[in-house]
């Protein structure tokens, strides 16, 4: 069963991608989870979801 991205809009709208400030879009993953997706053009990166819960660290992040 996948998570869901349940966050408040306001907290959603404020999110970023901590490695370039790109905003984050809702996404699915290779398999099939849920992810954000920066918008960076030049280094686009995913991160994960964990208990539904965006987890924001460069090490965790995979390039797109």
């Amino acid at each position: 069963m996948s998570a869901e991205l349940t966050i408040d809009p306001w907290v959603r709208a404020a999110l970023r991608c901590p490695v370039t400030g790109a905003i984050l879009v809702d996404a699915t993953g290779p398999d099939g989870e849920p992810e954000l997706h920066s918008t960076d053009t030049e280094r686009p990166l995913a991160y994960p979801l964990r208990d539904g819960i965006p987890v924001l660290l460069e090490g965790d992040a995979r390039a797109l």
